[in-house]
């Protein structure tokens, strides 16, 4: 599968930093190349700005993160690692990108003529170039401060929980207290801090050294709505019409059971995560910049879809029997919303096969080897 759109997770991709060509000295004069790295450096801006006045029903934006001798708020977090992304992208765009195939430049470009006209920019779509360059902007824009910041909550989390265990003497503390407290929530930080490491990446660095280049972004409303709903504050929606029915740690009274399905969950996200290692550099969300085939791709065409939901359902499956305990009405009630939520991402599916068959042959051929789309065997 050439990317995984989502959460393509739990998950996060951001403004961008190259394009489809190097600049070729003497082909573009200093002025054009200094309106590429400004127009670079005012889409990081505005996606900061708009990421930092939006709702953050996470919580990620005001919290206190750090120790009592260095802690700062998720916003001054942002704004530093905007102002340093800025400080690298100018030079890297004046000195190495064509300003003719700079999206930001091109989107920048758009809104201008739309600002002067709009009645003429609605009245002629786009050409390909602009609407690749348009769409790319903005999903970077809205990706990249969310992926930037939840990658400093899954490391500081990490941290300090490693921190914890190691420096926990036993004690009174049987197995499932240690794991509890430390141990589940240190594997799966460590877990999610690798997915949204490759796709921060994917969406902040575009080269055409390392063939990420973004050649298509999905341009149907419902493509990206589906998208949309599964990260915030979009998701706000999904859990008001599908129900919070899912833990992320879900709790089971007899310990064994307890530990296996809580580490089944955690397996089930690792492989997640290496369908993220997979794409590699080419990891974003709706967007087409080559084939990946390699890992669990070569197994399944949607390998991480797969793997969350499974995680999902062994989430929801204390609310399910604590609802049947309650009554079948209540304990069907709570199965539907999660098989609501499931199937929110096998759309996602749906939407990006449509949109990789439009945009290359590669992956009919692709998908006519790799028959299965969940489930090997099934389906």
């Amino acid at each position: 599968m050439a990317i995984r759109q989502g959460e393509l997770q739990p998950s996060s991709d951001r403004p961008d930093v190259a394009t489809e060509r190097v600049h070729e000295p003497g082909r573009a004069t200093q002025a054009e190349r200094l309106k590429a790295a400004l127009a670079a450096v005012a889409v990081v801006a505005l996606a900061c700005t708009v990421y930092l006045l939006g709702p953050d029903p996470a919580g990620m934006r005001g919290r206190l993160y750090g120790s009592e001798a260095f802690s700062f708020t998720g916003s001054r977090f942002l704004i530093a690692a905007c102002a340093f992304y800025a400080v690298l992208l100018a030079p890297y765009c004046y000195f190495f990108v064509d300003p003719a195939v700079s999206k930001s430049l091109c989107c920048l470009r758009v809104a201008l003529r739309f600002a002067r006209s709009p009645r003429a920019v609605l009245a002629q779509p786009l050409n390909r170039e602009d609407r690749v360059a348009v769409l790319a902007t903005l999903l970077k824009m809205f990706f990249a401060p969310l992926m930037v910041l939840q990658l400093m909550v899954f490391c500081v989390g990490a941290w300090f929980n490693g921190l914890a265990i190691l420096g926990s003497t036993g004690g009174d503390d049987d197995f499932r207290t240690l794991f509890d407290r430390y141990g589940f929530w240190l594997s799966m930080q460590v877990i999610l801090f690798v997915d949204v490491l490759i796709f921060t990446f994917g969406y902040l660095v575009e080269s055409p050294r390392l063939d990420n280049q973004i050649r298509s972004v999905d341009p149907s409303l419902f493509g990206w709505l589906v998208v949309l709903l599964c990260y915030p504050p979009f998701n706000i929606f999904t859990g008001w019409m599908f129900g919070p029915a899912v833990s992320e740690f879900p709790q089971f009274s007899n310990t064994t059971t307890h530990i296996v399905m809580n580490v089944l969950l955690l397996l089930l996200m690792a492989i997640y995560a290496s369908a993220s290692v997979a794409m590699g550099w080419k990891a974003s969300n709706l967007t087409y910049r080559g084939m990946v085939t390699r890992g669990p791709y070569a197994v399944v065409r949607h390998p991480a879809y797969t793997c969350k939901t499974l995680a999902w359902w062994i989430g929801a499956m204390p609310a399910i029997s604590a609802a049947f305990e309650r009554s079948a009405w209540a304990g069907l009630l709570v199965i539907a919303s999660v098989v609501a939520t499931s199937m929110l991402y096998a759309l996602r599916a749906v939407t990006e096969e449509d949109h990789l068959r439009k945009v290359t042959g590669e992956y009919a051929a692709y998908a006519a080897r790799v028959r299965w789309r969940f489930v090997p065997k099934i389906y």
